[in-house]
């Protein structure tokens, strides 16, 4: 960034998406900002480590309060420091969100410049990147709301459009926008490749957070005063802002386009050329993956035979593809997708329809993650299960009871220390202790290795809402 700025740029991550086109990797209860698709390093933390150094401040964070942990966690593992995390009690949309953002940004400097950018993108040249920034910082101190647009590869029918007007007075590389246009037709988007005056709209934004409320406040003042109220009665725990649930909840569930920057006389947009993807389907995953002679991106333990064009990615189980062109194949532990590339945008359908049958399949992985570690299903029948238990060094689960199963839990691997009732039972690898129905237990991960055990419940009742906490680390209830 210039050295002649006399203010950081406050980097806004938007972190609650779903990434339902990515099924059946991507699911609600671990979506795809979460995964490491296209480096060693989650999106989340690519998307951080594009706004690190000297020219920025820690990131705000918004996301969902149920991935508060996950979010943590990864931004740790990625050396952030310092960040703020915005817990939303409910998903509300994009304009909600950078609503709590600006607020937030507000209270320490009204004229904070605010890069929001989404958690989940794909950016291949970060130099570009920052040189359209400082343009649009630039243009953003001057009261404008700056957007991305970027430079069309192919006549993509999958994004909404901006349609760049005359260039800023002043500013250079920074042009005013004539038009948001909505996801075109295949003939239209053509038309759009062709005429080179239409931009694929990136959803990143730049502005200060002085001039977003103000134009929150001119052209969605219902909107503003519920997350304002929200924000006021917010509770601080931990490295989390919790907004107000009851409060949050009232807010409309509307994107910014829509809320501002379709209305607003301040909008302006930087054209530029990245490599940007939004990933948003398994055939925009093939477009940006590294791929062989023949057109394959492969990912995990995978075999091709007389395959062309073709995304296969293997969470583990091996995975062999004979004959096939232009095909995606994902294998996980619970659930297979196989399907043509141009069929990507149906993947979104699949998932409506597994929802309505009712597959947990569509929102849950066999691995559950907790901010203690995670647990995962191994067998399951009639009235008892078999999971796998990861506990992290230094952590503990809840102190809870059970009124339906009773447990028994065998270390392979690390140091337990159990609670059971007025007992405190330190067991080794090998060891193994039994947990009667209604006991008051805890499990705690003393050493500095992961701990890990085997549950083995029985009763009548398995479901993970059997639960009675008496008192727990992270606030949960």
């Amino acid at each position: 960034m210039s050295a002649t700025e006399q203010r950081r740029i406050v980097p806004v991550v938007l972190c609650g998406g779903t990434g339902s086109r990515l099924w059946p990797l991507s699911r609600e209860g671990f979506p795809k900002q979460f995964w490491p698709l296209l480096s060693e390093r989650t999106m989340l933390q690519d998307t951080v480590s594009r706004a690190g150094g000297t020219g920025f401040t820690s990131p705000l964070v918004v996301c969902n309060q149920a991935h508060r942990f996950l979010v943590a966690e990864q931004l740790r593992a990625a050396g952030v420091s310092e960040p703020t995390i915005v817990l939303e009690p409910v998903a509300r949309n994009s304009a909600p969100a950078i609503a709590a953002a600006a607020l937030l940004a507000h209270e320490a400097d009204p004229e904070a410049v605010l890069w929001l950018l989404a958690a989940d993108h794909a950016i291949a040249d970060v130099a570009a990147l920052h040189a359209a920034l400082e343009k649009a910082a630039t243009a953003a101190r001057a009261g404008r709301i700056v957007t991305f647009g970027m430079k069309p590869a192919a006549p993509e029918t999958g994004y909404g459009y901006i349609e760049a007007g005359a260039p800023l007075e002043g500013v250079e590389g920074v042009s005013s926008i004539a038009s948001f246009v909505e996801k075109p037709d295949l003939a239209t988007a053509r038309a759009y490749l062709e005429g080179g005056r239409h931009l694929w709209n990136s959803g990143m934004f730049v502005a200060t957070a002085a001039t977003l409320l103000a134009e929150l406040e001119r052209l969605a003042p219902g909107l503003l005063a519920t997350v304002r109220a929200a924000v006021e009665g917010a509770t601080r725990d931990l490295d989390f802002v919790r907004l107000d649930p009851p409060t949050f909840e009232r807010a409309p569930d509307i994107s910014i386009d829509y809320a501002v920057m379709e209305k607003t006389s301040h909008a302006a947009v930087v054209p530029a050329d990245l490599g940007w993807s939004d990933v948003g389907s398994w055939a925009a995953l093939w477009e940006v993956a590294a791929k062989d002679a023949a057109g394959n991106a492969t990912h995990g333990p995978v075999e091709l035979y007389r395959a062309n064009n073709c995304y296969v990615r293997s969470e583990g189980v091996l995975t062999g593809v004979v004959g096939l062109d232009d095909a995606v194949v994902v294998v996980t532990d619970d659930a297979v997708l196989a399907m043509h590339r141009s069929c990507a945008q149906d993947v979104k359908k699949l998932l409506e329809q597994l929802k309505a049958r009712g597959r947990k399949e569509a929102t849950e992985h066999r691995r559950m993650y907790r901010p203690w570690g995670h647990y995962e299903g191994l067998i399951q029948g009639d009235r008892f299960q078999v999971k796998k238990i990861s506990v992290k060094p230094g952590e503990k689960l809840s102190l809870q009871k059970h009124f339906h199963r009773a447990e028994h839990w065998v270390v392979v691997n690390g140091t337990a220390i159990v609670e059971r009732d007025a007992e405190r039972i330190m067991l080794r690898e090998n060891e193994s202790i039994y947990l009667p129905l209604g006991s008051v237990h805890r499990l705690e991960n003393p050493g500095i290795i992961p701990l890990t055990l085997i549950e083995v419940q029985s009763g009548a009742y398995l479901g993970e809402d059997d639960i009675v906490r008496f008192e727990d680390t992270y606030g949960r209830t």
